[in-house]
């Protein structure tokens, strides 16, 4: 059976918008520990904040995991196979730097300053990769 072209771009299409959505709601608590980090504070960020803002992370993180389920899951059209691999990948490594950036928030040990800042760099790598992989699949979808 040949893949549906167009439940496969809405497919991705709702899973970039949730991801952005989920992104949203954690960016303010991103930014709070970025903001202690540059500015040397960490140790003013209690234990109970701490363990709030790495709450929050851990449920977007597992948000996060279920939109990749439905990007493993997905049947992509021939042309794309190759770069949605990609973008799977992509999706894979921007995890992994999520689940990185919940264990640098410890509440009894404080913020992993070098932790945090390696899985920031790991997102934004795969940020990156994921961005482009979108924009080869909607060139390679709308050549048609």
């Amino acid at each position: 059976m040949k893949p549906n072209l167009g439940y496969y771009v809405q497919a991705i299409n709702d899973i970039v918008k949730e991801t952005e959505e989920v992104g949203e709601k954690m960016h303010e608590h991103y930014e709070e520990i970025r903001t202690a980090i540059d500015k040397n504070k960490t140790s003013e960020v209690s234990p109970e904040r701490l363990a709030e803002i790495q709450e929050i992370f851990r449920k977007g993180t597992h948000e996060y995991q279920l939109m990749l389920e439905k990007v493993t899951k997905l049947r992509p059209p021939a042309q794309v196979m190759g770069i949605h691999k990609k973008f799977e990948r992509s999706y894979i490594e921007y995890l992994a730097g999520c689940n990185e950036m919940v264990l640098s928030l410890d509440p009894e040990k404080g913020i992993d300053a070098d932790l945090f800042n390696t899985s920031e760099e790991k997102q934004d790598k795969a940020t990156d990769d994921l961005s482009f992989a979108i924009t080869r699949m909607s060139n390679l979808l709308l050549k048609r």
